[in-house]
């Protein structure tokens, strides 16, 4: 493939220059939860907007939503049959907190050991500009082979609230043969993986409310009900001793792995030695009767993702605090219908609220799971990601919850090609996030491959 070869080369010798456009998309902090950083945002957007129209992109407009912008681009090729690519993106980061953790600034970009480190390094600024760099160097090198659409969002960190609406209503605007979605990952450096499978979610909050305001613990101990440890017994009561949720229903509609399945699954690597070498925790815990890595993207969960009652300062404050609440999300699989789910968990929750407390239970965010095996221009991708490696790929079901592959295939009835090139130890939403940039240029490399595939015979 020849315009490969010279795309190849072009991105080789421009490296330097796609590393400086990196790192100044990630000095904007563009972090979508915050009201503060609103102006970020719009920054972040007119830098993309500049960079796509630099890169030759003939249409490029934003969309306002109730939140923040969503941008579109399109891209045609050289010849009127060609099939049409809609890439989807996000330029939203989460917050930075907590900032005394970081060991250099989170929006402020610096190399260290051949990573880069800050906000949105690997989620997701870095594969954006994976792909726009892929782009440039296609189009810099030879005729582009296919139609090129973009799709970037700016809310995906705060549950995409104007994305479904957005596409629904856009449909031939985004009408399409092929998504790419490269917000995922690898199981390691040497792993390129495509994700058929993503979790979905339901994401809520229980509070328990008490006395009207905080008590002295001291006169009122022992008489009235403390708010934190009604809380803490019925947050104990939600699993069972082996690990599994213990909401009655919970596991009715979850599909059993066939033995196809779990050896496909297997095959993405050392899972169990990776995550406690990244996590840093003595020992594996979950569902018994299942490997970590089943575990991980093909069985549903339930997490307490935040909990906060009464003094949590320094010192010492002898109170019973009025209140207590805990964020819980659930993690779903193909057939657990995110509003059922819901109504089980509203049940079972009530069950066990005692008489000496208020409860209010309230859900944030929903979505169901995704399972796509046969993804159109999935086969040209596993060519260029095994190419590029010299490594045979590896397919998973990932944990992590993705709405919009759902969204794009109920609406553009199309399925979603699922790939990335951040690593398990990218502390994505955590302090130090980062990015590995031998494998970001190889995600590059193997980009450049799989549009410029679609123009030649693939040699296979």
């Amino acid at each position: 493939m020849e315009i490969a070869e010279k795309a190849l080369n072009y991105f080789t010798d421009h490296y330097e220059e796609k590393l400086d456009q990196y790192r100044d998309f990630l000095r904007i902090p563009s972090v979508s939860t915050d009201p503060e950083h609103k102006q970020d945002m719009k920054r972040a957007k007119d830098f993309l907007m500049a960079y796509l129209r630099e890169i030759g992109f003939e249409r490029v407009e934003s969309f306002v939503t109730p939140v923040h912008p969503i941008i579109f681009a399109e891209k045609s090729a050289a010849i009127p049959e060609a099939k049409t690519l809609l890439v989807y993106g996000h330029y939203d980061v989460q917050p930075p907190d907590p900032l005394d953790e970081w060991i250099s600034s989170p929006f402020e970009p610096e190399v260290r050991n051949e990573n880069i480190y800050a906000r949105g390094a690997s989620d997701m600024k870095g594969q954006v500009m994976a792909v726009l760099a892929a782009i440039d160097a296609v189009t810099k090198s030879g005729e582009l082979p296919i139609n090129i659409k973009i799709l970037f969002e700016g809310e995906e960190e705060i549950g995409s609230p104007s994305l479904g609406n957005f596409i629904s209503t856009h449909r031939d605007l985004l009408k399409c043969d092929m998504v790419l979605n490269p917000d995922s990952g690898m199981s390691s450096p040497n792993s390129p993986s495509i994700i058929y499978g993503l979790r979905g979610l339901v994401y809520f909050e229980l509070r328990i409310d008490g006395p009207k305001a905080d008590l002295h613990s001291g006169v009122f101990g022992g008489n009235v009900a403390n708010p934190a440890i009604v809380l803490s017994e019925i947050i104990a009561k939600l699993h069972n001793p082996d690990g599994s949720v213990a909401i009655p229903g919970f596991y009715d509609k979850v599909l059993p792995l066939t033995p196809e399945e779990k050896q496909k699954i297997a095959g993405a690597g050392n899972f169990e030695a990776e995550t406690l070498k990244v996590t840093g925790v003595p020992r594996l815990f979950g569902e018994a009767g299942y490997t970590p890595l089943e575990r991980a993207g093909a069985r549903p969960t339930l997490d307490v993702n935040g909990f906060y009652s009464g003094f949590i300062g320094d010192g010492a404050k002898t109170i019973i605090p009025a209140y207590a609440k805990a964020k819980i999300s659930c993690r779903l699989v193909p057939n657990q219908e995110p509003d059922e789910i819901y109504s089980l968990i509203q049940r079972h929750i009530a069950s066990l609220i005692p008489d000496t407390v208020k409860a209010t239970l309230f859900k944030h965010s929903s979505g169901p799971a995704y399972l796509a095996e046969n993804a159109p221009g999935a086969k040209n991708l596993a060519w260029a990601l095994s190419k590029t490696w010299n490594q045979p790929i590896t397919y998973k079901r990932e944990g992590g919850s993705v709405p919009v592959a759902t969204t794009m295939q109920h609406v553009l009835g199309v399925k979603s090609m699922l790939t990335g090139f951040g690593l398990p130890d990218d502390a994505i939403h955590s302090p130090n996030e980062k990015q590995h940039l031998p494998t970001w240029k190889l995600g590059v490399k193997a980009l450049i491959r799989f549009i410029n595939s679609f123009g030649a015979p693939l040699d296979i």
